[in-house]
């Protein structure tokens, strides 16, 4: 066991901060799993609970800010878990109000003499008072445009000059500062149980504060509490999933009695929203990579009471040797991605990825797609979903799939055409994040032309 894991909890909220803010910078952990497996293993007080995700997101989601606020205040080389701390420190003083910064100097030089020697504390000790008596610098003295957005909002120079070229400046600078914005709590009605207005009442009666969503037919949002934690939830009348994520089921049109396949499917959320669409009544195969993971569709499954849903591990580029050809009605690839229209659910996305990681994912996509074809039924439907915002890997995917495929043809995103929150073009898709508050997503279908 490593010492960062030895001291991840000792009843300290910044301690426990800092150390799950080491894990995330040394084995690249998922920030969202690592936090929600933080807070169940130690049963952190719920008390605690929203200062530890505060201070977790709000560190991470700003260092490259914080870190252009330390830099002039640091004389020589810092060990990993002091830097962390100071950036920890730094976000306190800089963005949360309540906590006095004389209280955040204490707290840190304290962690320091726990975690490391007098020599360090009092390094950190000099830094942080520095920082205090002379404030931080400004960011408007970056002259150049792309450098500035991106210290402005913690998002690599690289990856702004991308979305700029992609979006414009005004999208991009809008997109970025939406991604350090907390995600709201949404869910998607069981409807085989339960109506919209009948899973508010019951939320009502556990004392939560439901409204209805803003853009999908069926969704509810929280503006408090933890919806995973109420009776409705563990009866079946709710799954958690995001608006945009449940865009491409909706394009994918099904009818009770269909054969349909999900070809990337845990956890489950957009499976069971199948079954849900089609009465339970059809059968749906839902298949994905890893094993372990086909525990997490069955046991949704389960909770919502669906019957329908068959499960089966495997890579999906290779389903034809388990499906003869031709043999769904509709396909589902929600494809692994670059994930960047969800980099406010994990911001550690837009630290890790590089241009080389975009290229590698095409390919995988492009198999995905092609394999999804031969498996489809004439005049049969594939829906082809990610959530991110990269050209390449959606509109430019799209492209490619249909020149190589002449006998497909883009199908109309009818369902979704009469929400005008939806900006629908050339029959796809591509939510970003600032749209309606929601995860960026792409969504684009395609029907094989009858022979």
């Amino acid at each position: 066991m490593t010492n960062t894991k030895k001291r991840i909890w000792n009843g300290n909220v910044r301690d426990a901060a800092l150390s799950i803010l080491m894990e995330i910078n040394q084995n690249q952990a998922y920030s969202n799993l690592l936090l929600n497996r933080t807070m169940k293993k130690y049963a952190i007080d719920p008390k605690d609970r929203g200062l530890l995700t505060e201070l977790t997101y709000g560190t991470l989601q700003h260092r490259l800010t914080l870190d252009y606020y330390l830099e002039p205040f640091v004389k020589g080389k810092l060990d990993p878990w002091v830097r962390e701390l100071l950036r920890l420190s730094i976000y306190q003083i800089v963005y949360l109000t309540k906590i006095p910064p004389h209280a955040v100097v204490h707290e840190a030089v304290e962690i320091a003499k726990r975690r490391g020697h007098k020599g360090i504390s009092s390094t950190v000790n000099g830094i942080l008072r520095s920082v205090l008596r002379k404030g931080v610098r400004t960011i408007e003295d970056i002259k150049d445009d792309i450098e500035r957005i991106s210290i402005e909002t913690s998002h690599p120079a690289w990856l702004i000059k991308r979305w700029v070229e992609q979006f414009g400046k005004e999208e991009a600078l809008a997109m970025a500062h939406e991604n350090n914005q907390p995600a709201r709590m949404t869910a998607r009605v069981n409807s085989l149980k339960s109506t919209v207005d009948e899973a508010m009442a019951a939320l009502a009666k556990e004392g939560m504060d439901a409204s209805k969503g803003e853009v999908i037919p069926g969704s509810i949002q929280a503006s408090s509490g933890s919806l995973a934690n109420t009776e409705a939830f563990a009866e079946g009348l709710l799954t958690i999933q995001d608006e945009s994520s449940m865009l491409p089921v909706l394009a994918l049109d099904v009818k009770p009695d269909m054969k349909v396949l999900d070809m990337c499917a845990a956890p489950g959320g957009k499976t069971t929203f199948i079954a849900e669409k089609m009465s339970d009544q059809g059968e749906i195969y839902a298949h994905d990579l890893h094993e372990h993971k086909l525990s997490l569709i069955e046991s949704n499954a389960k909770r919502l009471g669906i019957q329908s849903i068959r499960t089966k591990s495997g890579d999906s580029r290779e389903l034809e040797s388990v499906y003869g050809p031709a043999s769904f009605d509709r396909i589902l690839v929600d494809a692994p991605c670059s994930g960047l229209g969800v980099i406010r659910r994990k911001p550690e996305i837009k630290y890790n990825k590089t241009a080389e990681d975009l290229k590698s994912l095409t390919e995988i996509q492009e198999q995905l797609l092609d394999t999804a074809y031969r498996l489809l039924k004439d005049d049969g439907i594939i829906v082809y979903s990610t959530c991110t915002i990269e050209y390449d890997e959606n509109e430019g995917m799209v492209r490619r799939f249909l020149e190589k495929h002449p006998d497909m043809a883009m199908s109309p995103l009818d369902s979704l055409a009469d929400n005008d929150s939806l900006a629908i073009k050339d029959d796809m898709l591509q939510v970003l994040p600032q749209h309606f508050g929601s995860d960026g997503f792409f969504v684009a279908a395609f029907r094989k032309k009858k022979d």
